[in-house]
């Protein structure tokens, strides 16, 4: 299993910045497929991003596409998250995740298996 911890999360304002931060430990952290996900009050928590174990595929939700940058950096057993042009719509908690599966494009929360703590950015408008 692996353990993974957020980082970089904010308040921002509206067409601003930010890159967060996904540590992971375990051995078999570099194998794994990881994504992002984010959860607004009130809401279900929707996918983001993912990238393969190499970072050679990636893939992402519609309403992050063109804004998101999602990477990673395995011998520093570390995701990425770029966000560039912020929206107020993008305020929420965002969790790291893996997947111990091989690759494919894979949405739905409940076929990750590992978890971040979640970390809050907030956009102002």
């Amino acid at each position: 299993q692996v353990q993974l911890v957020e980082s970089g999360g904010g308040l921002v304002q509206a067409g601003g910045s930010l890159r967060l931060s996904c540590a992971g430990s375990g051995r078999s952290f570099s194998n794994y497929p990881m994504g992002w996900f984010r959860q607004a009050p009130g809401k279900e928590r929707e996918f983001v991003a993912s990238i393969s174990w190499s970072g050679g595929s990636t893939y992402y939700a519609d309403s992050v596409k063109g804004r998101f940058t999602i990477s990673r950096d395995n011998a520093k057993k570390t995701v990425y998250l770029e966000m560039n042009s912020l929206k107020p719509e993008d305020t929420a908690v965002y969790y790291c995740a893996a997947r111990s599966s091989a690759w494919t494009v894979v949405v739905t929360t409940a076929a990750w298996n590992y978890w971040g703590q979640g970390t809050q950015v907030t956009v102002s408008s």
